[in-house]
């Protein structure tokens, strides 16, 4: 889990979502962890790009 890093999702938007959609409420280490997902995830597109030749992150890299 992420400790020190940013924080890289817009935390009340992700709490409403999940409130609207199960009217549940959203602990303090969900966006962090969330964060460490979706850094690991652009990390593996990064690498697609790359190997691809490109210099653009495209939506393609990240299936």
């Amino acid at each position: 889990m992420s400790s020190g890093k940013e924080v890289l999702v817009v935390v009340s938007k992700l709490k409403k979502h999940v409130r609207s959609v199960s009217g549940m409420n959203t602990a303090a280490n969900v966006a962090p962890a969330l964060s460490d997902i979706v850094r690991n995830l652009c990390d593996q597109a990064i690498e697609r790009a790359k190997a691809e030749g490109r210099k653009t992150v495209m939506d393609r890299d990240f299936t």
